[in-house]
């Protein structure tokens, strides 16, 4: 591949600056960049000018953006925050409120991280992490349980090959698994975290986080090198005490220089406005410098360049407008704990199911955080008939996932969550009475 100038500047930098990130980089992330020359560099010179004919946007004659009475009435923000382009990095007050809202959050962390740059969303993230990081064949480490959309990505979108570890045993983070998949062969590795996870609704604990880091670090001590991305999607519902309440990006960004920590995230789940479509990449690794940041974040704003442009400009805007209301912190809390008054009614049924119930092989897996948990049946043909037992009889809607059923309670208003359960175990009892299984 024939690489331009202004990619090979970036790749020298970063190269100088941490060489294991440049290792990291795929083909495609060594070829990409964010242009500095051209239409987006002129109009840059020209803002300001008396008469500017740069870019491309249509202007009313009083110099405000052109735009529909129909449209602008719905929307109380400044024109200039609603109909121009945003930057490819994302809006600069944006990124920078994300960063304080990272350090704020994760006060474990230590050394240098980038400044995040905007995605449409965590999903955009991964596929911009997929296009900078992943080459053909490379294989991503993750926990067996896992959400589909990886493969759509990783596989699918860039060759990459998923391959997993045990995420329990004995209702419990399966560290064995994951060391024992981390060590099959050394070398360079790609790892992939979900905390909160999707489907199973599961954080490491305290200890559980400190067992990870530690052997990840031991890994990288014998000079491996390693890659950890940070899928942290639904972050900061964390609804029992001794859940790790940070990021594993908060160790990593620090721990070795044969490591980089990739956060994605996103204000998508955290905040309650997944119409908006608005995510962030951010990057660390011990030693990193600004100028080793900033070239990985132009190699970012490179890829949404070239693939998006750049983010809705009205949904960065009202995402900044929340973080700067005096009444966000307050307005976040009492959704959280709505959400979690969910999660404990779950918990209160299951408990009474445990008693009435406990002769029906119907399990739940281990749940403490974000929107979802799962029930574990005997095999993927009864989570199957179930779920359409539910759909067609009772009306309700979950997901079956091979052998188990995830449920969202999230979007379950308490009053309904009793008969949600009872249903599903008299869904299951039919299926034993067809024949389906045995008890």
């Amino acid at each position: 591949m024939v690489r331009s100038n202004q990619a090979e500047e970036l790749n020298t930098t970063i190269k100088e600056n941490n060489l294991t990130i440049f290792n990291f980089l795929s083909e495609r992330g060594k070829g990409i960049f964010f242009p500095k020359e051209g239409i987006l560099s002129q109009s840059a010179e020209a803002k300001g000018s008396k008469i500017n004919a740069t870019i491309g946007v249509a202007i009313e004659d009083d110099g405000t953006p052109m735009r529909l009475q129909s449209i602008e009435e719905k929307i109380r923000l400044n024109p200039n925050d609603v109909f121009l382009y945003a930057p490819s990095f994302g809006q600069f007050e944006l990124r920078e409120a994300w960063k304080r809202e990272i350090i704020k959050k994760n006060p474990s962390m230590r050394g240098n991280i980038s400044l995040p740059v905007v995605t449409n969303g965590v999903t955009h993230g991964l596929h911009i992490v997929g296009y900078l990081f992943i080459n053909p064949a490379d294989e991503i480490i993750l926990p067996d349980k896992f959400w589909g959309n990886y493969k759509l990505i990783f596989e699918n979108g860039f060759s990459g090959k998923l391959t997993t570890f045990n995420l329990f045993r004995e209702n419990r983070f399966d560290i064995v698994s994951f060391v024992e998949k981390l060590l099959e062969n050394e070398g360079k590795k790609i790892v992939l975290f979900n905390f909160p996870n999707n489907p199973t609704g599961y954080s490491p604990t305290n200890k559980e986080a400190e067992k990870i880091v530690d052997a990840i670090k031991e890994y990288a001590d014998k000079g491996n090198k390693i890659c950890i991305i940070c899928d942290d999607a639904y972050f900061g519902l964390f609804y029992k005490q001794n859940t790790f309440q940070e990021s594993l990006f908060s160790l990593l960004a620090d721990l070795d220089e044969n490591i980089l920590a990739i956060k994605v995230d996103g204000a998508t789940k955290e905040y309650y406005v997944w119409g908006l479509r608005v995510g962030f990449v951010t990057y660390a690794s011990k030693g990193i410098t600004e100028e080793g940041c900033r070239a990985l974040e132009s190699k970012t704003a490179g890829v949404v360049r070239g693939g998006i442009s750049n983010v809705s400009n009205l949904s960065q805007n009202l995402v900044l407008e929340a973080l700067r209301s005096p009444k966000f912190e307050s307005e976040k809390k009492e959704k959280y704990e709505l959400l979690k008054s969910r999660f404990e009614k779950v918990e209160e049924v299951l408990n009474d199911k445990k008693i009435s119930e406990g002769s029906l092989p119907i399990s739940h897996l281990p749940y403490n955080s974000g929107y979802f948990m799962c029930l574990e049946l005997p095999s993927e043909e009864h989570a199957e008939k179930v779920r359409q037992i539910l759909l067609n009889k009772y009306q309700i809607g979950v997901i079956a996932v091979k052998n188990l059923l995830r449920i969202a309670y999230a979007s379950v208003a308490i009053k309904d969550i009793r008969q949600l359960f009872d249903s599903i175990y008299k869904a299951y009892e039919e299926t034993l009475k067809e024949n389906y299984g045995k008890r």
